[in-house]
């Protein structure tokens, strides 16, 4: 097997596979022909300079046409690429370069000075360079399932980030999801607005679509909610692809509206709000469908094409997928998932023999739609109570004057541990004693009294990880 080969080489080549944005406005279109001889021309930029199949490749691009070229040409001659985020720090990048060892970097030339401060210790390619196009191309070796192919790294939410060693399989194992969840079509346009270096982006941006006939979007620009809604109506994009933090920021703040030809919309990372869902179908006519995965096991549940959408699921898993809830946390079998990782960097392989235990919170209602509790780690246990955050959450996200929140567990002498809730106000909107004790009223009507924040504290942002998650973890510490 080999993607580049099975896949890149054997489309039409004239037939189109990548609509760049740049970031200086510019757009381009590339053929499937184009990526397959720039790929392949630069696997033999990267062999001339040393590298051999099982050498690790690590990139540090933003979302431009040049990421995807080095990844699919790692993937042409067997090299194992590591893909990571531009908003990495030096610290970050270092962590990254004592664990995966990389034979080189190609770097985006705006982040070659946070590179050097890392001290890569190996050669380094900076992009845009036209002439790393230019030699002769190479030809795509044959590798089998198992053989090493991609590292992405947790996001650190509650200690230090894994790399994760995924294999060939986790490429092609990418049409499950394709078909049962992205629901990617052939001649259709898809966009996973993803950052280059997070799981999603490995699996959603290109590969994903390539695979079931589709094209991307690869939009190499910051996050802005009226541009995003303007784009997706320029470039009549069909399927999108986004974190739920972005829809929540959508619907607050852009007021999204129908953008035919777009008819699906799916997102994964967190769960999602039900008054998000609510805003979003009530706007566009679209209804959101969930997903769920971690980054060792790529994609494991979804929302059914079909079906109609149940507020707060994260879908039933995916067809074959085998999952099981064991004292309400989710577990899966390894052996039936096709996305499942070798293993961490540095640490005995996974036996595909072992359950995964997930760290992950979960509930089921009669028809096997799972819903998200939050982590292991992150329920509160209050005077006995059980409490998952993510239910406060999205009572508290409800309200007009809130933006963001997350909800943590502090220390009480009387009840073991209170819900403390630390939130992001709206524009227009100040912290008071009045609107904490409002607040407080909103959840005990939104759900059980007994989950309501009984301390509320105001910040202008919430602390997150690099692809954007809540840092808990930190939050509890702080408390």
């Amino acid at each position: 097997m080999n993607f580049a080969r099975d896949v890149v080489d054997a489309a039409d080549p004239g037939r189109l596979a990548l609509i760049e944005l740049t970031r200086d406005g510019e757009r381009r279109e590339w053929s499937f022909g184009a990526v397959a001889d720039g790929s392949a021309r630069l696997a033999g930029t990267l062999v001339r300079s040393g590298v051999g199949r099982g050498d690790v490749v690590m990139t540090l691009v933003g979302n431009r046409v040049e990421w995807v070229l080095t990844m699919v040409a790692c993937f042409r001659i067997g090299a194992v690429v590591l893909p990571c985020t531009e908003q990495l720090r030096a610290k970050d990048l270092r962590l990254r370069l004592d664990a995966a060892r990389p034979a080189l970097v190609i770097c985006d030339e705006r982040n070659a000075a946070e590179l050097a401060a890392a001290r890569p210790g190996c050669p380094v390619l900076l992009v845009p360079d036209p002439t790393l196009l230019k030699g002769p191309p190479v030809a795509a070796v044959e590798l089998a399932p198992d053989d090493p192919c991609l590292i992405t790294f947790t996001s650190g939410t509650a200690g230090e980030p894994k790399g994760v060693l995924h294999a060939q399989r986790y490429l092609a194992g990418q049409r499950l999801q394709a078909e049962h969840w992205l629901d990617a079509r052939p001649g259709e346009l898809v966009w996973c607005t993803a950052a280059s270096g997070w799981s999603k982006s490995a699996r959603n941006v290109f590969v994903a679509p390539w695979l079931r006939g589709a094209a991307a979007l690869l939009h190499d620009g910051r996050f802005d909610p009226h541009e995003r809604l303007e784009l997706l109506e320029r470039e009549r994009v069909n399927v999108l692809c986004m974190a739920p933090t972005e829809y929540r920021v959508i619907a607050k703040r852009a007021e999204p509206r129908p953008l035919a030809p777009l008819r699906g919309l799916v997102a994964a990372g967190e769960a999602l709000n039900p008054e998000v869902l609510r805003l979003w179908q009530e706007q566009t006519g679209l209804t959101i469908r969930d997903g769920y995965g971690q980054t060792e096991t790529g994609q494991l549940t979804g929302t059914p094409l079909g079906e109609a959408i149940r507020p707060g699921s994260m879908g039933r898993p995916l067809p074959g997928v085998g999952l099981t809830i064991d004292d309400g946390e989710l577990v899966a079998d390894p052996a039936t998932i096709p996305t499942f990782f070798l293993g961490y960097l540095g640490l005995p392989p996974h036996e595909a023999s072992e359950p995964w235990r997930t760290g992950d919170r979960v509930c089921a209602d009669d028809d096997g739609f799972l819903y998200f509790e939050g982590r292991t780690d992150d329920v509160i246990i209050s005077a006995g109570y059980r409490i998952g955050p993510f239910e406060v959450e999205s009572a508290l996200v409800a309200h007009a004057a809130v933006a963001e929140a997350a909800v943590v567990a502090a220390p009480d002498e009387e009840r073991g541990a209170i819900v403390r809730a630390v939130i992001v106000l709206r524009d227009g909107h100040a912290p008071s004693d009045a609107l904490v004790r409002e607040l407080q009223e909103h959840v005990k009507q939104e759900t059980a009294p007994y989950k309501y924040p009984r301390r509320i504290d105001f910040a202008a942002e919430l602390p997150k990880t690099a692809s954007g998650k809540t840092r808990r973890a930190l939050l509890r510490e702080q408390g």
